[in-house]
């Protein structure tokens, strides 16, 4: 299988291209501010041109679309570039991919629920709280406008293999403990952090059931998350008890109550529990690795 991984410069991209090889696909992966010629490609999705001739060259038979703005305050700060990218670009994707016969599969996010009824099943009515988790609904309708056999699937906070700590809100809390510096550390917004090397392993999976699939192969919205729910402090007392600094946690200020949305830049739901009803049903693996087993293995290598 030939596969396109947009964003492969990205926490989820690498993991994707990684995943893709290991299985002895053919991957070529796109990036643009990290792209590293000949391993990555350097693509401006932006420019639709040049996206379409690649694309029609390249001939994929799957396309992974990990591309997107995925920080809610920084969406709210820029928000013509974060429209541009997360709501009008997958939906120029989506139409090549058609157009080529070409698996499509769309990243979208927990965000596109207001937290109030948890579980989410796919079905579920959206109702995202920020502009972050308006344009990646938009982009869901725009995916599925320009080819209803694209994927779309709905992931929450990620973590893994990073380059830097600020590639993931979960990894920059590791940061916090080792420093042990004052902060006020979020404790009321439920979370299920998921490890990036698992959601490659579904994304593979389902662009293989797609390809080559006799009938329509995988089609629609599905969720995929891990089931251990935690905030952020409690994620920050998994890290003091494998780095041995627990007493690093005083210095920390438990939040436990929701501040009001003219104190933040964009507003959070308060648990946006995804189901995993609809990848059981087709027998993808939903397997999900232990956070604090995945973070004692990870940062013995780091040290």
């Amino acid at each position: 299988m030939k596969v396109v991984v947009t964003g492969a410069s990205g926490l989820l991209g690498r993991q994707v291209v990684l995943e893709a090889e290991r299985r002895g696909h053919t991957v070529i992966g796109t990036a643009l501010g990290r792209a590293q010629p000949p391993k990555l490609v350097k693509l401006d999705l932006n420019d639709a041109t040049a996206v379409e001739k690649f694309l029609v060259t390249e001939e994929p038979q799957a396309i992974i679309h990990c591309a997107a703005e995925k920080r809610p305050d920084v969406a709210e700060k820029n928000q013509s570039a974060t429209e541009q990218l997360n709501a009008v670009v997958p939906g120029q994707l989506a139409r090549i991919a058609g157009d080529l016969g070409a698996f499509f599969v769309y990243i979208s996010t927990d965000y596109v629920f207001d937290g109030t009824k948890p579980p989410y099943e796919v079905g579920d009515s959206p109702n995202p709280l920020n502009f972050y988790g308006r344009t990646k609904l938009a982009g869901e309708r725009a995916v599925q406008g320009a080819n209803p056999g694209a994927a779309i699937l709905r992931v929450p906070v990620l973590y893994g293999p990073a380059e830097y700590a600020a590639e993931s809100a979960i990894n920059v809390l590791v940061d916090v403990i080792k420093k042990g510096a004052a902060a006020q550390m979020d404790a009321w917004q439920v979370r299920f952090p998921t490890c990036t090397v698992d959601v490659a392993r579904v994304l593979l999976d389902l662009s293989e059931l797609s390809v080559g699939a006799v009938g329509e192969g995988v089609a629609g919205i599905f969720h995929f998350s891990a089931s251990e729910k935690m905030t952020k402090y409690d994620m920050c007392r998994v890290f003091a008890g494998i780095l041995g600094l627990e007493g690093h946690l005083q210095n920390l200020v438990p939040v436990t109550e929701k501040p009001d949305s003219e104190q933040v830049a964009a507003s959070r739901p308060d648990n946006t529990q995804l189901s995993i009803k609809a990848l059981e049903e087709i027998g993808v693996n939903i397997a999900c690795v232990s956070f604090e087993k995945w973070w004692t293995d990870y940062l013995s290598l780091k040290q």
